[in-house]
């Protein structure tokens, strides 16, 4: 149970002799709880841009870029890095842009309004690394498929596909697709759900307040 329950389990008993809480002291509880979780929420996003170039820096050796300059694939690569890195700029500048709006916020009424953006901030930036995720990876299968070839195959037709294997290969890949985006929506689900929760328990309580 945090402070801001306490306060509310005493100003629910409170008779007589006690002195009742204040709407600004009541107010001040639930300010201080969304500005520390919307402060996380920023400080989350810093950590996945840092954890995510970390990774890139060591799997992209020269090796990986020996592959992809063969492949003709040094100006798509670029640009989807220059892509990703931008748009995680952005997702990072608007948690950082609700984080002092609310660390500047006044009234019950404004804290409410910054409360709904940030929910809908981070719904929209785990919406975009699951399309993106989805599209790169559908994008990756479909050039691997197009262009593969094996010099050592002589006689490639015993090789072909039916369309009954080709239907399974591709439901076999949706579910595969399917159960790795559901991984990542977990670890989203459990990394910011969290937060999120607790965003709009106080988004519930700020609205009782106004009542």
């Amino acid at each position: 149970m945090d402070e801001l329950d306490l306060l509310k389990k005493d100003w629910s008993r409170q008779q007589g002799n006690y002195p009742k809480l204040s709407y600004d002291q009541i107010y001040k509880m639930i300010w201080k709880r969304s500005h520390s979780i919307v402060k996380w929420i920023f400080y989350i996003s810093l950590i996945e841009l840092l954890a995510g170039t970390i990774v890139n820096i060591v799997f992209s050796g020269d090796q990986y870029w020996e592959q992809i300059e063969k492949n003709d694939l040094s100006e798509v690569v670029t640009v989807l890095y220059v892509a990703s890195y931008a748009i995680t700029f952005y997702f990072i500048y608007r948690f950082y842009r609700n984080y002092k709006r609310i660390s500047t916020t006044d009234d019950a009424s404004t804290l409410m309004k910054n409360i709904l953006k940030t929910r809908k901030t981070v719904k929209y930036y785990i919406a975009y690394v699951l399309i993106s995720t989805g599209v790169l990876i559908v994008g990756i299968f479909t050039y691997m498929i197009l262009n593969h070839s094996n010099p050592d195959v002589g006689n490639i037709s015993k090789y072909s596909f039916e369309a009954m294997d080709w239907m399974k290969f591709i439901g076999v890949s949706i579910v595969v697709l399917g159960t790795f985006l559901g991984l990542i929506w977990l670890f989203y689900r459990l990394l910011y759900g969290i937060l999120l929760k607790r965003l709009k328990r106080n988004y519930v309580e700020l609205k009782k307040l106004e009542l």
